[in-house]
């Protein structure tokens, strides 16, 4: 966990300004859900800070990119409209920039690499975007992506360093300091930066003593880095891939540069927990980008705690398997769902022993494994692993004293 402050300085020209936001919001106003901001009391009480959320994953594609992307094709000539518009996206910009050409009669086609999961393909796809997969890496989906629009004559979008994407990113802010005004602070997200860049030139017009910070996981600190002249690895698998940019944009950069003064790092522990509590807590669904605000309170709550703060659930397109295993993860980091390993003799009623104890201890059996063969024990001793449902860590910690007491070697099998 790393937190970093940047020496603020003035930009000259502006090249998004809080009129080009305004107008921004009134153009996508009758085509996006103007997403609630609402207060969480459990969630404040857990951080202490008074925590404000803005639900984007309401979104139609359940995420904000619909905005800058809205943004930008209501802005292009009629010429522009009928040649069409491409971008190299994975994600969320893919599905907001194809599910409003589609909504506004602009040919939309998007670049993936190859290795791009089934289903964002088919999602896009279904939003009546061309498909074009090439390359391993998404380096390689822009680079093509920049060619084919030059051999067709297509508009490039880019998924957040241009001033028009910008500006429909920064309509959130607009609206969450219209809800509550009362919000002095706000955590936003880091990725390429166009969300943060649009919501900070908002709400600094609107509130000109406004805290901003950003966020970005610690294994893509490539906006953190840029602010504070360091080299670090951005790479690995992220929880938060929304935000996972190698390579921050330029004018984003600027931006950040000179309006945003800290910039937090979270951990994907962080991010997972998030991502848990939301959904146990608020019922709602969120991807790793999504969870990033939140994941920022829970591991620097110094940095926020009084603070009225504002938090933007960018997205919620989560694969349901990873989502799974993030809370069954979560599950067995507060002590609800362990596996215990246990070392017995190989004989009959053994098994009856154990079983006894955890129906003692009020303890439910969920899985059972003996292992005879792989293990360095006697050729009449086993190990067996228990995967088992306790109510919290106290209660799991009884059942474990309680398989001691009886005489038996067991140890936990702990998540990294």
């Amino acid at each position: 966990m790393a937190t970093a402050e940047a020496t603020l300085r003035p930009m000259d020209p502006p090249a998004v300004t809080v009129a080009d936001i305004r107008m921004a919001h009134e153009r996508i106003a009758p085509s996006v859900v103007r997403t609630p901001t609402l207060y969480s009391k459990t969630l404040s009480d857990l951080t202490g800070a008074n925590v404000w959320l803005k639900f984007e994953n309401l979104q139609f594609t359940a995420a904000y990119k619909e905005r800058g992307a809205l943004n930008k094709l209501l802005q292009l000539t009629e010429e522009e409209r009928a040649r069409g518009v491409i971008a190299a996206s994975a994600g969320n910009h893919a599905q907001g920039l194809a599910y409003n050409g589609r909504r506004l009669g602009i040919p939309t086609t998007i670049v993936m690499p190859r290795p791009t999961p089934t289903v964002k393909v088919q999602q896009t796809e279904g939003h009546g975007a061309e498909v074009i997969q090439i390359g391993e890496r998404f380096d390689d989906a822009q680079i093509a992506a920049y060619d084919i629009a030059a051999e067709r004559g297509l508009t490039f979008v880019h998924p957040f360093d241009d001033p028009a994407i910008i500006a429909g990113q920064g309509t959130v802010a607009i609206e969450m300091l219209e809800d509550v005004p009362a919000i002095d602070t706000l955590a936003i997200p880091i990725g390429g930066g166009g969300l943060i860049s649009g919501c900070t030139i908002a709400a600094r017009a609107i509130r000109p003593d406004i805290d901003v910070v950003g966020v970005q996981a610690e294994l893509y600190p490539s906006m953190y880095a840029e602010m504070n002249g360091l080299s670090l690895p951005t790479e690995g698998d992220t929880l938060a891939e929304g935000i996972a940019v190698k390579v921050p944009g330029k004018l984003t950069r600027e931006i950040i540069r000179a309006q945003v003064k800290d910039i937090v790092l979270v951990t994907e522990r962080d991010l997972e927990k998030a991502l848990a509590l939301l959904l146990q807590i608020e019922k709602t669904v969120v991807e790793g980008a999504g969870a990033a605000g939140l994941a920022a309170l829970l591991a620097h709550p110094q940095r926020f705690r009084g603070r009225n703060v504002g938090l933007v659930l960018t997205g919620g397109n989560i694969d349901t398997r990873l989502l799974a295993n993030v809370l069954l993860r979560d599950l067995a980091r507060s002590g609800r769902l362990a596996r215990l390993r246990i070392v017995l003799q190989d004989r009959p009623g053994a098994l009856y022993s154990v079983a006894k104890i955890f129906q003692e201890q009020n303890a439910n059996i969920l899985e059972l494994y003996h292992q005879r063969i792989f293990t360095n024990l006697p050729a009449k001793g086993l190990t067996l692993d228990v995967e088992c449902e306790t109510r919290d860590a106290d209660h799991l910690d009884r059942l474990v004293a309680g398989l001691a007491a009886e005489g038996y070697d067991v140890s936990r099998i702990e998540l990294a």
